[in-house]
């Protein structure tokens, strides 16, 4: 009998995500033994960065830990922030914040849904190889989508990366109604592509499978009940009902030998997923007329949870972003103060938003003299990649009668449907495939 066999294969970087690991999978007699998302980017210690800064630093310096997302950063931070000084801001204040992330999630969307992703369903290595092929007008169509939110960004932000206008308790300037125009412009376009998108994702050939790990997401009730952005309850599947305080109680955090990043699990319950399968199960009841209709004429069931239709959830979660945007230009009302101010004082806050990957959880100590005294940034990419070791394991059991270079594409396929931010993550992809 002829002695087991074994095969290694490497890629030095996994290509179209954002950051860098490795995926090792080990396979011993058919049996998956041992999967490890090996997460070496160094970590960059902005929690350590804020000790001793001021809580009205915390929107400028958190920004910069992603030119993809900053908005969520600066969001998350600031919830945290007013929770630990007591301060509530008004409901123009939070309509223009919920305005201005509706624009990072049109932006994060559509770079990975049509530059990223898209290129594994229709068999191209890159979108440009993908335009040149055949492909021009889906990517043309993304990248005036991604415009589009950037335009919103800047228009509000004062600039599409790393924006300055946010701060706590608002924004340093509330931008006029007619400074917005040429923004409602582009997305009322982009309004238009996305339709199209959705029916074009609808129509993909997706992977069967389906997740078992417990889905998590906000949700809120009040404002009538809108899909969610900014603030709620983080709730799950599993019956998860926290306030932001709260859940350092129910989740925790453990190192683990292969990454610099944070793996999470749910107390007595194991791993979880966020991002837009999770916000889509547990908030397909929010979504705007012509995001819900878009979504089921494009076949997409209530409750997906096959990973590989991500994609598609993404191009719903765009259109309900640009309609959204829409509506609240329309009735947009500029903040008069653009923001509340607050004296110093002791306090401890946790606040919590939904970035385009899922929630992203900050909890900030501040001493009497307006200093950071401790800080804590929970990513979702982090809080995903115990749940995608998990997923990758089954996949890979139930794909090993693939060669191993096509074993490969799926895996590297199977990652990005959860768009990883690994720089966020790092407080991918080079595979080593060892079959026995």
């Amino acid at each position: 009998m002829a002695e087991p066999r074994t095969t290694t294969i490497k890629v030095g970087a996994l290509a179209r995500v954002e950051g860098e690991g490795a995926l090792h999978v080990r396979v011993r007699a058919g049996e998956v033994e041992d999967v490890r998302l090996e997460i070496f980017e160094p970590p960059r210690f902005f929690e350590a960065l804020l000790r001793g800064r001021r809580y009205d630093e915390v929107a400028d310096i958190t920004s910069r830990i992603c030119g993809i997302c900053p908005i969520a950063y600066q969001m998350s931070a600031c919830a945290a922030v007013e929770d630990a000084l007591g301060i509530e801001v008004g409901e123009p204040v939070r309509l223009l914040r919920r305005l201005i992330y509706c624009g990072e999630w049109l932006e994060s969307h559509a770079l990975h849904a049509f530059m990223l992703h898209a290129p594994d369903f229709l068999g191209y290595p890159g979108a440009i190889e993908m335009a040149n092929d055949g492909h021009g007008e889906l990517v043309e169509s993304g990248l005036t989508i991604k415009q589009a939110g950037n335009a919103l960004i800047a228009a509000i932000g004062g600039r599409s990366v790393h924006p300055v206008n946010p701060r706590v308790g608002g924004f340093h300037r509330s931008p006029t109604k007619d400074e917005l125009a040429p923004a409602a412009e582009r997305l009322e376009r982009a309004r238009e592509h996305l339709v199209g998108a959705v029916a074009w994702a609808g129509g993909l050939d997706y992977p069967d499978r389906e997740l078992g790990a417990e889905l998590a997401a906000l949700r809120s009730e009040a404002n009538g009940g809108e899909y969610p952005l900014e603030g709620g309850r983080l709730v799950s599947t599993g019956g998860l009902d926290l306030a932001p305080a709260e859940f350092p109680e129910h989740v925790v955090e453990t190192q683990v030998p292969h990454s610099t990043a944070l793996h999470a699990s749910i107390v007595g319950r194991g791993h979880y997923i966020l991002g837009p399968l999770a916000r889509h199960a547990l908030n397909r009841d929010r979504l705007s007329p012509v995001a819900l209709d878009a979504a089921e004429a494009a076949g997409l069931e209530p409750d997906c949870r096959n990973p590989f239709k991500s994609l598609l959830v993404r191009c719903v979660e765009m259109l309900y972003a640009a309609d959204e945007a829409l509506r609240l230009i329309d009735g947009y009302e500029p903040p008069d103060p653009p923001a509340i101010e607050a004296a110093d004082a002791a306090g401890e806050g946790s606040g919590w938003t939904e970035a385009p990957r899922g929630m992203l959880w900050h909890r900030y100590r501040i001493e009497a003299d307006g200093r950071i005294a401790a800080a804590t940034i929970v990513p979702p990419t982090s809080q995903n990649l115990a749940a995608i070791e998990d997923e990758l394991r089954g996949y890979v059991q139930a794909n090993l009668q693939l060669l191993d270079d096509e074993l490969q594409w799926r895996c590297e396929q199977a990652v990005r449907n959860y768009d990883p931010c690994i720089s966020c993550s790092t407080h991918f992809l080079r595979l080593e495939l060892d079959r026995g």
